[in-house]
């Protein structure tokens, strides 16, 4: 049963997003590449029907054969199998395993392949990561397909990051985000082996599911995020991989602080995979930790999960980043839950992160060396592509 604040937070997310909320979902968080992966592959190794799978990232090394292996396999057992990769961020997979899925009948399509597109579509890419196993389980978060999400961020080649589990009713929410790109990249949207199931209740999880597509104007996503922010009455917490906002929703986090909400961001420390992203974002830790927010550097290894939670009763999970490339340009899905066990359980991996986080100091950081505001003022131009 939804608390006064939980189902005020629904219909807001309901009748500004347009999108309905569902009943009866259950929802398992995985940290890491050792449970995430393995639960992902466990899943599909157990299909018997169809396994659609869609993914920004998908590299190199054993992890990446395993999935390839496991695709196949299924293929040759007679699932129907489709898998979508982005023709930019998958294109470091190996030509032996694309070889192998195929002749196992694995259909395999790109999304936007950058020699195949006009100069207007190239900045707009697929980071959506979805697998949908038997239109009854689903899978999202924040994993690619390689060695770098492998581990249990145990050192810094063993990335920090979080999926998860779920099933029931919004799993077709899921299964529409991959129909949707899909369609985009293949004649067939669905044949015989769909069975258009009904979804029985699995927990007690309220969820909605948030596509982001790249378009001119507002955008869901960014609806999605003011909602959240404006709606906190007690604390917001945001883990996120990149940190490049606008000045709109800097203004946001700020006045959220300034009406007594504790506003804390977890974000990548020393061993960040993209510098450039992280100075965009430095550039305005001075006004922010003026306003009273707490912004903490995760140092062990690359944190890149994407969670926000509210008030102990509501979370965020899925592709989407605060920055500019996933609210205004990349195909994004997250999932809206209001669950207070999921969001409880975010919360207490959030603070397992912070005692491996260093807080940014405002005194220390007014003090920063002038090369480093140099570096930040310099990618001022390009942060919208951040």
């Amino acid at each position: 049963m939804l608390t006064r604040r939980a189902l005020r937070l629904r219909r807001r997310l309901e009748r500004l997003i347009g999108i309905a909320a569902s009943e009866g979902n259950a929802l398992v968080p995985f940290r890491n590449g050792d449970a995430i992966f393995a639960a992902m592959l466990g899943a599909i190794r157990d299909a018997e029907h169809t396994v659609d799978m869609m993914t920004f990232v998908y590299w190199r090394g054993d992890i990446a054969r395993d999935f390839a292996e496991a695709l196949a396999e299924r293929a040759r057992a007679g699932v129907r199998v489709r898998l979508l990769l982005d023709g930019f961020g998958s294109r470091l997979i190996e030509q032996g395993q694309l070889d192998m899925m195929s002749e196992a009948g694995v259909k395999v399509a790109w999304f936007r392949k950058p020699l195949h597109l006009s100069p207007f579509k190239q900045n707009h890419r697929c980071h959506r990561k979805v697998l949908v196993v038997d239109e009854t389980t689903a899978f999202t978060g924040g994993v690619g397909i390689a060695e770098e999400w492998c581990g249990d961020a145990r050192n810094e080649h063993e990335w920090r990051d979080t999926h998860v589990r779920l099933r029931g009713p919004a799993v077709d929410g899921l299964a529409a985000a991959f129909a949707q790109n899909w369609a985009e990249c293949h004649t067939d949207l669905f044949d015989e082996h769909d069975r258009f199931v009904d979804h029985p209740p699995e927990g007690d999880a309220v969820v909605q599911v948030v596509r982001g597509s790249a378009s001119y104007g507002w955008q869901d996503m960014q609806t999605l995020f003011r909602v959240m922010l404006e709606s906190a009455e007690e604390r917001v917490r945001v883990c996120t991989a990149y940190f490049a906002p606008d000045t709109y929703f800097v203004e946001l986090l700020c006045a959220a602080a300034r009406r007594g909400v504790t506003v804390e961001i977890l974000l990548p420390g020393p061993h960040t995979d993209k510098r450039v992203c992280q100075l965009a974002g430095q550039y305005h830790y001075e006004e922010l930790t003026d306003c009273g927010v707490k912004i903490y550097q995760y140092q062990p290894t690359m944190m890149h999960a994407k969670v926000m939670t509210v008030d102990n009763v509501a979370s965020l999970i899925g592709s989407t980043n605060f920055n500019r490339r996933s609210l205004d340009h990349d195909e994004e899905v997250m999932l809206a839950v209001l669950d207070p066990e999921l969001t409880g359980t975010l919360d207490s991996h959030f603070e397992d992160d912070l005692r491996q986080s260093q807080l940014i100091r405002p005194d220390r950081w007014k003090r920063r060396a002038w090369t480093q505001r140099a570096r930040e003022a310099a990618v001022v131009p390009i942060r919208r592509y951040l």
